[in-house]
């Protein structure tokens, strides 16, 4: 007799036994008439209530418990929704019997062989974990992240909270345009965004702006020859794209420019004397090393040296003359490097790179703003819980540590500077973060004046 689903929904039990038949999310999507992102969320949360970490483990959890049937090695599941087998592999549910192949010698001994882990799952919890396995979500999601409730940002001397977003994010884009800041896309517990909302620091209020036409996640931005630029990004369907827009306040409109040479996602960007420099990122495999330069006059990308390492979820930030690259993660650490990229020294025999200081500690998923003669380096914890925040002086080469509001983990994270401060908004730390941290970084004293004595 089936076990009662239990803590499982009535839709998380339709999600698992379709994923038991092998169907894709999207596939499960369009059988319930819901978003693939839904889809994602759903698996989550079964993930989390039956304590596994992959689609294999939830459907042998599922076959223990009777949720699902096996006959002759396949798994069918039983009272699917109505309309479902149009949409799956025909040898996923009620296909005829004469075109399923017959089951081999080593699927068999597969199914034994997973059902005897699961077994061990069960009853050896504590022999399962001490196994070291890798998580099995994606770099480039937070659904399927190991969830735990929001921590409260602390009061740190020099920051100060601001009203929070209104619907909590992480992998979003943050841009100022020199008095109103816009927080562009991400990823939200409902899936991939194409929000955009505008913060007034002059009110402390959020207003909706236009919606960027695609949804993207896994993005920065820079302000430049008077609009918001936002390249490629990690779409809704989860893969990346070589999409390219701009948006113009002015005007209130979103256009397309020039696609990207390539897809990619999780890459730094920043603007300097009139371009779009973006580097290093995420291609759907692995992490890059290249680094594209954007012109928007001639609306085209051209090809420029590549830094001397990959790595994606990096920050990037422009000073003086230079361009500053910090951290990142390739999909297993997290980096400390630091380099600075010089545009003037582009097909001279040093070349454009050079390296700084490293960070005290490695940082990825970061965010990386310049102001005054620093560069400001916040978040990370990727791998290792963050104590403290980092700030870089050009003047004297060296990393100096600040405070945070939210120790621990605090990845993926917009921010950028404006006026006297830096602004920190969003991200993830265990959940989907709406907190908008400000970093009072330069202060300003008035002298009196003293009069002239008679």
């Amino acid at each position: 007799m089936p076990e009662d689903p239990g803590p499982l929904s009535d839709r998380e039990i339709e999600v698992l036994k379709l994923v038991a038949t092998g169907a894709t999310n999207q596939q499960i999507a369009r059988a319930l008439s819901i978003s693939p992102n839904t889809v994602k969320v759903h698996l989550r949360n079964i993930f989390e209530k039956l304590g596994v970490q992959s689609r294999t483990e939830a459907t042998m959890e599922a076959v223990r418990r009777g949720w699902v049937e096996v006959a002759n090695g396949e798994v069918a599941a039983a009272q699917m929704p109505d309309g479902v087998t149009a949409d799956l592999p025909l040898t996923a549910v009620n296909a005829p019997r004469a075109l399923r192949p017959s089951i081999t010698l080593w699927q068999r001994i597969y199914l034994i062989a997973a059902a005897l882990l699961v077994l061990a799952a069960v009853l050896l919890p504590g022999w399962w974990k001490g196994r070291g396995r890798a998580d099995s979500t994606s770099p480039l999601t937070d659904a399927g992240s190991p969830a735990a409730p929001a921590n409260s940002p602390l009061a740190i001397t020099r920051w100060e909270g601001g009203a929070t977003l209104p619907v909590p994010r992480s992998r979003l884009a943050l841009v100022s345009d020199g008095s109103k800041l816009y927080a562009i896309g991400g990823e939200t517990a409902e899936g991939v965004t194409d929000e955009v909302t505008v913060y007034d620091p002059a009110s402390n209020g959020w207003l909706p702006g236009p919606s960027k036409p695609i949804s993207v996640s896994n993005i920065g931005g820079v302000w430049l020859d008077g609009r918001i630029y936002i390249p490629g990004g990690t779409t809704s369907s989860g893969a990346e794209t070589d999409v390219f827009e701009a948006f113009d306040p002015q005007s209130g409109t979103w256009e397309s420019r020039a696609r990207l040479p390539s897809p990619v996602a999780a890459y730094g960007a920043a603007a300097l004397d009139g371009k779009l420099y973006l580097f290093g990122g995420w291609d759907g495999g692995s992490s890059r090393s290249a680094t594209l330069i954007y012109d928007p006059d001639s609306d085209s990308w051209t090809v420029g040296t590549a830094m001397p390492g990959a790595r994606a979820f990096l920050g990037a930030a422009p000073l003086r003359n230079l361009v500053y690259v910090v951290g990142g993660y390739d999909g297993e650490n997290e980096l400390r490097t630091v380099l600075a990229y010089d545009p003037a020294s582009e097909g001279t025999p040093g070349g454009p790179w050079s390296a700084r200081a490293d960070l005290s500690q490695p940082r990825g998923g970061l965010g990386a703003a310049a102001l005054g003669s620093r560069i400001y380096a916040v978040g990370g914890g990727w791998n290792a819980p963050m104590a403290y925040n980092e700030q870089y002086d050009v003047q004297t080469g060296a990393w100096s540590r600040i405070g945070t509001p939210l120790p621990g983990q605090w990845r993926n994270l917009g921010l950028a500077a404006q006026g006297q401060r830096i602004y920190a908004v969003g991200g993830w730390s265990g959940s989907y973060l709406a907190v908008n941290e400000q970093y009072l970084a330069l202060l300003r004293q008035l002298l009196p004046l003293s009069g002239r004595g008679g």
